[in-house]
């Protein structure tokens, strides 16, 4: 059987969106690829790569790989077509999307995995990936009369600051959610808290030096596969100090979510018992499981 590592084209979506539209039939849970297939393809450009393995009357698998920095490629989209499956699919499509992010000047590429995706982490491990962290997403309700008990600013310099000293980015290794590209991590910079902060994105909260800091990095709305349109507010990042400061950062996430119009919020926690417990303290649901991001070195092959 020849396999051949090619870009994606318009003619290959209607065989790409047969093999993933049932990804996880047995959750409850749907594949994004069908939804987001032709715009991946309108959107190819030198920081964005889709790659296919074309079979000749089949395509047997797709990834995407998007430059989010400098040095740092998000991997995603890793697919492989049920009827090639044994056939080095994964690994033949890591290879090239390590090796042109590679090209472009990519030092790590980063992808993530449902914890419960026990194959797609099996995948990952197989084809180069090791792991890196977890997260979890905290759901604050939006609600424009929340009150913080402590003092919340738009302070990037303070944001920053604790965040270097926090035990969230020890956990996190220092990611965050990216500013650009949606479901994707990347390293949080002051730089992006200083173009944050003038949105009012950018959350300190201080008393006696600053114990708490989050960043809000999108809005958006999202459409139900029954046709019910949420408009949601995402927070890249939370870190606390302790109970009282996490209090007081999820009621300033909750009044800024509610001034976005937004029905739902969701904030990335680091996955520790610490931080989940102290999210649950302040009476804030909880996603109930988390999320895995894996890295690879790309260095060896620049």
């Amino acid at each position: 059987m020849e396999l051949t590592v090619r870009g994606i084209r318009d003619t290959d979506v209607d065989a790409i969106v047969a093999f993933t539209q049932e990804t996880w039939a047995d959750r409850e849970v749907g594949d994004h690829i069908p939804r987001v297939l032709e715009d991946w393809i309108d959107t190819e450009g030198d920081t964005q790569k889709t790659f296919v393995l074309d079979a000749g009357d089949d395509i047997a698998g797709l990834c995407q790989g998007v430059l989010l920095s400098d040095h740092e490629t998000w991997a995603q989209g890793m697919r492989v077509n049920p009827a090639f499956r044994g056939n080095g699919v994964s690994r033949t499509l890591t290879n090239a999307l390590f090796d042109w992010a590679a090209a472009q000047g990519a030092t790590v590429a980063r992808n993530m995995v449902y914890s419960w995706n026990i194959g797609g982490l099996g995948q990952s491990r197989a084809t180069g990936f090791s792991p890196a962290t977890e997260f979890r997403w905290a759901k604050p309700e939006p609600d424009a009369d929340a009150q913080p008990d402590l003092t919340v600013e738009a302070d990037p310099a303070a944001a920053w600051s604790y965040w270097n000293r926090s035990e969230a980015r020890t956990h996190l290794v220092g990611l965050g959610l990216d500013l650009t590209e949606s479901w994707a991590v990347s390293e949080l910079t002051l730089e992006k808290l200083r173009t944050l902060a003038s949105d009012d994105a950018v959350f300190a909260v201080k008393e006696e030096g600053t114990r708490a800091m989050a960043y809000r990095n999108r809005t958006f709305e999202h459409t139900t596969d029954e046709g019910e349109t949420r408009s949601y507010a995402e927070y890249g990042v939370g870190a606390w100090e302790d109970a009282q400061a996490a209090r007081s950062l999820f009621a300033a996430l909750s009044r800024d979510a509610a001034r976005q119009g937004a029905d739902n919020a969701r904030v990335l926690i680091p996955e520790t018992v610490r931080h989940v417990s102290d999210v649950a303290t302040a009476r804030v649901p909880v996603s109930s499981e988390p999320d895995f991001v894996l890295e690879a070195d790309l260095t060896t092959r620049r």
